[in-house]
């Protein structure tokens, strides 16, 4: 899971990396198996050392299934009294951006999200176990000629 905080109009870099450190801190207080500083995709400035360039505001996050839903409901909760604008949640593509919407329209469009994940997840798996039993199907041999 990819994660992404958006701060308001005057955050700035110094502040947003501040937000997003107290975000890892919040969710490593959960069962979740890891959270790092996300990595830019974009090439590195010209003169700069070569090596990885960390995303300000990014977040990896590594978790089990059942962790999704308290981890989405944390950064909810977490935004509150935080001058952060999103946090843009991606997984496999599929993405949510969290904001400031009401507390029925966000519990709606969590437990939405966090159920299409999941039924991709089942689906994914359940391909994966139609795969490895294909091929130990019984064959059924053609009746012998007389």
């Amino acid at each position: 899971m990819r994660l992404v905080v958006s701060g308001d109009a005057d955050v700035d870099q110094a502040e947003l990396d501040a937000l997003t450190s107290q975000l890892r801190q919040r969710l490593l207080e959960l069962d979740i198996d890891d959270v790092r500083l996300g990595r830019s995709d974009g090439a590195a400035p010209e003169g700069a050392k070569p090596g990885e360039l960390i995303a300000v505001g990014a977040l990896a996050v590594s978790l089990a299934p059942v962790i999704l839903r308290p981890a989405l409901r944390l950064i909810e909760t977490w935004m509150q009294n935080r001058p952060v604008r999103t946090v843009t949640v991606d997984i496999d593509g599929r993405i949510l951006e969290i904001g400031h919407a009401s507390k029925d329209q966000q519990q709606h469009l969590l437990d939405l999200y966090a159920e299409a994940v999941r039924s991709a997840a089942d689906a994914r798996s359940n391909d994966a176990d139609d795969e490895s039993t294909a091929g130990s199907q019984p064959q059924v041999a053609p009746d012998a000629q007389e």
